[in-house]
């Protein structure tokens, strides 16, 4: 009887994360080293997303260079400008705090005459297109793909026995858990989560507009949370849009006139006349992070390993951030002769995503607490500061610079180099 099909990691979760984790390192690494990806989505032609997010532009290089950007490059909206304001529900004004213009100078690289070279700090664009993009550049570069989910694993001296839910097994010298915030691998290493919900929930859907909207992204800080507007191709946006939980279930389940009577409230007229072009739907927010992001033979990422608000919209890009670490201490690693998988090029991951996401998790927290309130004093505060900000353009550049996935130490990926 055969045993177990070999591989050198394994990665249970085909979202951007795994999937761009599991590209990187067939495209460095070459055809010996095996790579697989199980997630039961892979079973479907295209994926059913609807959602859109925000790439900043780091990620967006780690896309360019793992070859999956360019195929979706069109239906990418940048964003060229990010407004600011702060007011209650019903105020008749909305002033405007705090403005960045959407460029930043590249820091990797230089423009035509020696000049710097200037690029967008993100890039709007539906999941199902990136995600279908994934796929295709994964199935190009010899990723094995599995539609069946991994139910379960154990550990032996140099590898790791995976076995998925059609009675598949695997051994694997490195098992990646990039299955989400519930993640089953996370939970079977036995490693904890401490965090905590913040009774919010973000409603998502997509609206139609009369008006261009000139790629301009919008940020209203209001009392239940932030209402935020990021510009689609078309004339289209999407809308993430912060109350408490029971608020939003209320909001989901009203009917469509309704719902547009409460959305055009916060949205306002300044597009024109809105339509809901999208399914709409309620996630929960938290902020958890895994105790530890490895285990003996394990590796967390993305969602797996941390949660945060999506007050400035990091979420998804601490994850890719993940990917491309661990991408380059493997590589590293293999290069060597060093397995993988070992404890020591573990700790290293470890030690390179450790800070930063708590620093961020505490940044998203502290944000979260300071404008989700109907205090006065507090608004008052904020106000100042966020007029101070406006003023000072070197601490905006360096906000933008941080939006954009240029700060601390970046790995080669999203420096737009290969590993």
């Amino acid at each position: 009887m055969a045993g177990p099909v070999k591989m050198d990691v394994l990665i249970a979760g085909g979202g951007f994360a795994g999937l761009a984790l599991a590209i990187a390192l067939r495209e460095g690494l070459g055809d010996r080293f095996a790579v697989m990806v199980a997630d039961p989505a892979l079973a479907a032609p295209k994926s059913s997303d609807m959602r859109a997010s925000a790439i900043a532009a780091a990620a967006r290089r780690l896309f360019e260079t793992v070859g999956a950007w360019q195929a979706v490059a069109g239906q990418a909206q940048p964003i060229l400008d990010m407004v600011i304001t702060d007011s209650k529900l019903d105020n008749a004004v909305r002033p405007t705090f705090l403005t960045f213009a959407g460029e930043i100078e590249a820091s990797f690289g230089a423009g035509g005459a020696g000049l710097p070279a200037r690029e967008p700090f993100a890039h709007m664009i539906e999941n199902r297109h990136l995600i279908d993009a994934l796929v295709a550049k994964a199935r190009e570069a010899g990723v094995t793909l599995s539609p069946s989910p991994v139910v379960g694993f154990s550990n032996g001296p140099r590898s790791v026995t995976v076995t998925l839910k059609d009675g598949s097994t695997f051994e694997a010298r490195l098992l990646v858990g990039a299955d989400g915030a519930r993640s089953a691998v996370r939970e079977q290493a036995g490693i904890a989560v401490h965090g905590w919900d913040y009774g919010q929930s973000a409603i998502v859907t997509t609206v139609g507009h009369e008006y261009d909207h000139e790629g301009r992204a919008e940020e209203h800080f209001l009392p239940a949370g932030p209402f935020a507007i990021l510009p689609l191709t078309g004339r289209r946006c999407s809308i993430v849009w912060t109350e408490t939980t029971k608020e939003a279930e209320r909001l989901i389940a009203l009917d469509d006139r309704a719902f547009h009577d409460e959305l055009e409230k916060r949205f306002g007229l300044k597009l024109g006349e809105i339509e809901v072009i999208g399914p709409r739907r309620a996630f929960p927010l938290g902020l958890f992070t895994a105790r530890r992001f490895i285990a003996e033979r394990v590796a967390l990422i993305g969602d797996a390993a941390h949660v945060i608000h999506p007050i400035a919209g990091q979420g998804l890009n601490m994850g890719l951030r993940d990917a491309a670490a661990l991408a380059e201490v493997i590589a590293d690693a293999a290069r060597l002769g060093l397995d993988p998988g070992g404890a020591d090029v573990l700790e290293r991951y470890q030690r390179w995503r450790r800070f930063d996401t708590m620093t961020m998790g505490v940044a998203t927290d502290g944000l979260n607490r300071l404008f989700s309130n109907n205090s006065d004093v507090l608004r008052a505060v904020r106000d100042v500061g966020l007029g101070l900000v406006e003023r000072m353009p070197a601490l905006k550049r360096v906000f933008i610079r941080e939006a954009a996935g240029f700060t601390g130490d970046v790995p080669k990926l999203l420096r737009g180099e290969a590993l």
